[in-house]
């Protein structure tokens, strides 16, 4: 048994509080094969020094940290700010980049809950991030879709069988496909011609970040609104056909109205978060987009207060979804803090860059000179019992921000924690 696995089943040993993309113990109860990857890894199986010790927590360990606590919300819908962490949150700042914003909340467990901002209202392209907009949006469709059965809705999740087709047309970003027969995981493009269960394309989506997945569970988000307790029979070839026979206008007022309306039962305003358009080109030809997309940190902090009280569709559901979010992939910008090893981790990062090469032909990835988005949410819960979200945005042009955003994540663990 190597280091890593050493590590976390010690650290399995003093986690089993009630709280931590999807536990490795998952796979029997989603169908999701990426899964069984991971539960061979942790048991020793499949040798990979890639996942952090804090990965290896299972679906036991999961709940949400404020339905039994009672949250004060100002006018805002959020907290006021804790004097001390807000004198903290402050000092983090002096002397960076002006284009940073974030806001933080300290829901450990023993004492009042504590919440910081820096410029919480400053709007961003939110990229990625947005497709925590369609999950929530879909598992509202599937309450439309069985709506006083939680368990008939995971069955299907598990159960039905979902085509790409050209809704999943073109991403850059590639999907991990397990073989259970080899044990072998390939990551590579998604194709027009893929068939995952619903689980899997939120996996997909959530895990991964796959564009083409965003889009083809915002499509099907859509059919379980308009299709209700029809929509488990609805073949691939019925909603084309569906899609093709309404005008695009009609079409994306619904789309956007539908994927941003849990937003707004949620008390986020659309200045705070919105979602504007389908994540690929191939969507786009269908339903095109409206309005355009803006995230701001006061927006994702609402959402991410939301979740953990249970509040987002139902409690079932937001318990659902944060375990979509359990990081059980490799770390990337805000989670690779090393800080965060041993911790369980919920995350989404997003990012957008644009590069005007007669300024400069050397602009690179993720250091876009026109813009150049960067955004993560994290949940962060320390087996110590420590448990904090944070939602940080930046745009800083001409550099890979990648590097604050984990100088970051390790300035904040160390404020929150400090007695």
């Amino acid at each position: 048994m190597t280091k890593i696995f050493i590590v976390a089943a010690l650290l399995l040993g003093s986690f089993f509080i009630a709280n931590s993309d999807y536990p490795y113990d998952g796979y029997e109860r989603t169908g999701i094969k990426r899964l069984k990857w991971v539960e061979d890894v942790k048991s020793g199986k499949i040798e990979s020094n890639r996942l952090r010790p804090g990965a290896f927590y299972p679906l036991s360990s999961i709940a949400l940290n404020l339905t039994d606590r009672k949250v004060n919300l100002n006018s805002n819908g959020t907290l006021d700010t804790d004097p001390s962490l807000q004198s903290k949150v402050d000092g983090l700042f002096r002397g960076l980049n002006p284009n940073y914003s974030m806001t933080i909340l300290d829901m450990s467990p023993g004492q009042p809950l504590r919440y910081a901002e820096h410029r919480p209202s400053a709007q961003y392209q939110p990229g990625s991030v947005g497709k925590l907009v369609v999950l929530s949006a879909f598992f509202n469709g599937l309450k439309h879709v069985y709506p006083g059965d939680f368990n008939k809705r995971l069955e299907l999740l598990k159960t039905k069988q979902i085509k790409a087709g050209k809704w999943a047309i073109s991403d850059h970003h590639t999907v991990p496909v397990y073989d259970l027969d080899t044990e072998k995981l390939v990551k590579r493009k998604v194709r027009d011609t893929d068939v995952f269960s619903l689980f899997e394309w939120v996996d997909h989506m959530v895990s991964v970040s796959n564009n083409g997945a965003a889009s083809v569970v915002w499509r099907e988000a859509l059919l379980m609104h308009i299709f209700k307790d029809k929509y488990p029979s609805l073949t691939f070839d019925e909603a084309e056909e569906y899609f093709k026979s309404k005008p695009k206008s009609e079409l994306s007022e619904f789309a956007i109205s539908t994927v941003n309306q849990p937003l707004r039962d949620l008390g986020i305003t659309e200045d705070e978060w919105r979602l504007g358009k389908f994540f690929t080109s191939g969507a786009g030809s269908y339903i095109p987009g409206k309005g355009g997309s803006i995230g701001t940190p006061i927006g994702l902090i609402k959402y991410v207060l939301a979740l953990e009280e249970g509040r987002i569709v139902d409690e079932k559901s937001s318990l659902e979804m944060k375990r979509l979010l359990y990081l059980t992939d490799r770390r990337i910008r805000y989670a690779y803090s090393h800080k965060l090893d041993s911790a369980a981790v919920y995350f989404k990062s997003g990012s957008l860059y644009s590069c005007d090469r007669k300024k400069n032909p050397n602009c690179s990835a993720y250091a876009g000179n026109v813009y150049n988005y960067m955004n993560s949410v994290a949940i962060i819960e320390h087996p110590d019992g420590t448990r904090y979200a944070v939602c940080l945005m930046s745009n800083v042009l001409n550099k890979n921000s990648a590097n604050d955003h984990l100088a970051l994540a390790d300035k904040v663990d160390n404020l929150v924690r400090e007695k």
